[in-house]
């Protein structure tokens, strides 16, 4: 498959008063054409950062590195105008809270209208109508009552859906989805992998999800891509990754499921102010020897001196 997304050595850097939060450092993943790439770890890693990173919405106070290459363009060096009509049209964001996400004063239907009226130039009847079929597509009805309601008069699961039907309004090549089973229940959690299948079989976007579930992952990853204290430290497709995992790190993840015995990963998780030297999972792995308090290097499968 032709590649969509390539992110190529990433650095994020938080400069603050007196210390540097080192939030994505050296990470490198790809996003294939009409995939589904999961990028998973435990909270706190810099999965979201990175995604934010691609769609230029971090704040300034930032040091940033490397290369994001989208569609034949390196968005890091976008001018901001330009960048907008991507954000809009192109590449969609789908962020982990629904609530503070929706403007509570505009009707649901007009707010996923909208991106139709600004980026595709439809007119606003036609917009509008869209905005409805959208509404019906994604199983939100009555449609057109609903499209005249606001997201207060939404559940918790339908003002998701809404954003997601806001989010491909226009058809992206590229969906971007932060934590979307954060704070959702098991029941729930099956309507959201039904929600982006569906999505994945009708618009055939490329999907990049970010989440620290891993048996949501499994359900819908092609490939995934493992970050721990800002680096990427595995990429493998999904079948290998859940049978075979190879850094240790991804051995430890899989073992602390329930359905793997519940064992928890020893120690604490890094600072990013001032991660460990050499490899950052050295102080809580079973196979650390002297060579990993060296820099391992990546080779496009696994960061890890095991496989170096």
């Amino acid at each position: 498959m032709k590649s969509l997304l390539n992110v190529k050595n990433l650095s994020v850097h938080f400069m603050l008063e007196e210390i540097t939060v080192k939030a994505v450092d050296r990470a490198s993943i790809e996003v294939k054409e009409n995939e589904v790439l999961t990028l998973i770890g435990e909270s706190g890693s810099g999965k979201s950062v990175l995604g934010m990173a691609i769609l230029k919405l971090l704040p300034s106070n930032i040091k940033i590195g490397g290369r994001i290459d989208f569609n034949g363009f390196n968005l890091l060096e976008l001018p901001e105008e330009k960048m907008k009509d991507i954000r809009g049209q192109e590449i969609a964001w789908v962020p982990q809270n629904p609530s503070s996400s929706l403007n509570p004063v505009l009707k649901v239907g007009f707010q996923i209208a909208e991106p139709m009226e600004v980026h595709l130039g439809y007119g606003r009847k036609t917009a509008w109508q869209k905005a409805i079929d959208l509404l019906r597509f994604f199983d939100i009805r009555p449609p057109e009552k609903r499209a005249k309601q606001y997201p207060h008069q939404y559940s918790g699961g339908m003002r998701q859906r809404a954003l997601v039907a806001m989010g491909t309004s226009t058809r992206p090549k590229l969906i971007i989805a932060d934590e979307p089973t954060k704070g959702v229940d098991a029941t729930k959690k099956i309507r959201v992998i039904e929600l982006f299948r569906k999505i994945r079989n009708n618009h055939k976007p490329s999907l990049l999800i970010i989440t620290h579930d891993l048996p949501f992952a499994e359900k819908l990853a092609d490939r995934v891509a493992v970050m721990y204290c800002g680096q990427v430290v595995e990429v493998a497709k999904a079948e290998t990754f859940f049978n075979s995992p190879l850094h240790p790190y991804s051995k430890a993840l899989l073992e602390s499921l329930p359905s793997k015995g519940l064992k928890p990963i020893k120690g604490l998780s890094p600072s990013m102010i001032d991660p460990p030297k050499g490899c950052r999972f050295r102080p809580r792995c079973d196979y650390a020897t002297d060579k990993c308090f060296e820099e391992p290097p990546f080779n496009g499968q696994v960061r890890c001196w095991l496989y170096a």
